[in-house]
């Protein structure tokens, strides 16, 4: 197990973040972010000012006191290709490492493409898309088929220098729309998906969920529709600067780009004639982390969905941990019990969510763990599912116990939710209370099960390999539960 810093120079930002790695797996122990606005320096003067050398030099002696704090071994930096466009750039980057040791490397488009693809990759479930990723002076579209990049095309536009233009927002969606005419990467879009990345698709889109008071504040796997999209422009134009910085939740860059970012948005859909764009939360820092820590993720992780669970489970797994055998009970339940519970496969997932993750409320207050679930699995950064599939799960691991159930509580998501997912996630949530009971002892003693259906009973006959009297009788204790939602009696064998 180490600890590695990786830090991102950009003319908007300097981010820090601290990962701890083990077995190929990683997770985030600090994340600092500091936002400044080199964009006048790099576009008009051409120069890095005093002003703004002397803030970039303190920020990073700061980042190299928490990197040492954190004992990081390790350290990988990276800067934007944008800031070769002042002349004393070069000297930046020697004043930096004189003071501070961080070397930097300055990334190109085929490396910021890399980067953005392993990300991407990482974070939507679909071996097949034509990726967009909207940064501030580029947009990169990008074709992808399973492990390899097909086709790319940078077009120099992105939502700062977009914004700048001063001209109407209709004549800046069809400057982007000419860039786009007849470029191969639209002339042979098929029935891929469209996944959108950067800060314009994720503030565009919790704007339109804001519009449409969207119950879930997921960003990564969110569906934007034209329709939104149309939504968010009608209500932006009309407000100034200073009312769209009020909006919550948006990027540093939001209130000053949004308009940029719209047009290129809004040029996409006309471009490609779609419908919808998927959105996701990947970038740049996150695809370097992972080529430095994991390699291609396409190669080694073709379950998304269970990368995930299993990259939680790394981290806060005890020596008497369960959840890889309650995942797989819960799963063999399913299958056995199919033509009682009714449930079709849009439905595994969730069940595969809420059993790897049963005990993750536990982690909150031990006292009524099952509730507390609920809010991690939202809260998880579960990757591999979509919002649905990932609001189910932590609605069934709240039914565990189904004192939790509460129907006006879901009914918040009845946008979402229909009446067959609200019977679903109570048959879920006894499925995964009584995969974790058939692994009471903690010791794997149940290594397969039978079910016989007869009539209104249901006899289980357990394949032990030792004493399984713990796990029988700590599972009959959920008989009441099992009756009350399958409508048949349970005996365990």
């Amino acid at each position: 197990m180490e600890n590695i810093a990786f830090i991102q120079l950009t003319e908007r930002k300097i981010e820090l973040k601290i990962v701890q790695s083990r077995s190929g797996r990683y997770r985030i122990l600090e994340e600092v972010v500091n936002n400044y606005d080199l964009t006048k320096d790099i576009t008009k003067d051409c120069l890095f000012s005093p002003t703004s050398r002397a803030d970039i030099l303190k920020i990073l002696n700061i980042y190299r006191f928490t990197i040492e704090t954190f004992s990081a071994t390790k350290m990988i930096a990276f800067a934007s290709n944008i800031i070769v466009k002042a002349r004393n750039y070069r000297g930046l980057l020697d004043e930096i490492y004189t003071h501070t040791g961080i070397n930097f490397t300055l990334v190109n488009d085929e490396e910021v493409l890399k980067d953005i693809y392993q990300s991407v990759v990482s974070k939507i479930d679909s071996s097949k898309a034509t990726g967009i990723y909207i940064s501030g002076y580029n947009t990169y579209l990008f074709k992808y088929n399973r492990r390899n990049v097909s086709e790319y095309f940078v077009l120099p536009y992105g939502y700062i220098n977009l914004s700048e233009n001063t001209g109407k927002f209709e004549n800046l969606v069809q400057l982007v729309k000419k860039e786009l005419k007849d470029k191969p990467i639209v002339r042979t879009f098929e029935d891929e998906i469209l996944v959108g990345m950067g800060n314009s698709f994720l503030d565009v889109s919790k704007v339109e969920k804001k519009l449409q008071r969207f119950p879930l504040d997921i960003d990564n796997n969110y569906n934007l529709t034209l329709d939104g999209l149309n939504k968010v422009t009608e209500f932006i134009k009309d407000l100034d600067i200073d009312k769209i910085k009020k909006i919550k939740g948006l990027s540093f860059d939001g209130a000053d780009s949004l308009k940029g970012g719209l047009a290129i948005i809004t040029a996409i859909f006309e471009a490609f004639c779609v419908e919808n764009i998927t959105v996701s939360d990947a970038n740049c820092m996150d695809g370097r982390i992972l080529e430095n820590l994991v390699g291609s993720p396409v190669e080694k992780y073709s379950d998304l969905l269970l990368n995930s669970l299993d990259n939680y489970y790394e981290f806060r797994k005890e020596g008497l941990s369960i959840n890889p055998s309650v995942y797989n009970m819960a799963i063999l339940l399913f299958k056995q019990l199919k033509v009682v519970h009714k449930l079709s496969r849009n439905y595994v997932k969730p069940l595969k969510i809420a059993a790897y993750m049963f005990d993750c409320g536990k982690f909150i207050d031990f006292k009524n763990y099952e509730k507390h679930g609920y809010y991690a699995i939202l809260n998880a950064n579960i990757v591999g599912a979509s919002q649905k599939e990932i609001l189910l799960a932590g609605l069934s691991c709240m039914c565990q116990n189904l004192d939790n159930f509460n129907l006006p509580e879901i009914m918040k998501y009845k946008e979402i939710v229909s009446d067959e997912d609200v019977d679903a996630v109570r048959k879920l949530g006894v499925l995964v209370k009584l995969a974790v009971d058939l692994n009471a002892s903690r010791k794997n003693v149940i290594s397969d099960i039978v079910c016989d259906i007869l009539g209104d009973s249901i006899i289980m006959k357990t394949v032990v390999r030792s004493d399984p009297s713990f796990e029988i009788m700590q599972s009959m204790k959920l008989s009441d539960d099992f009756k009350k939602t399958f409508k048949k009696s349970l005996q365990i064998i």
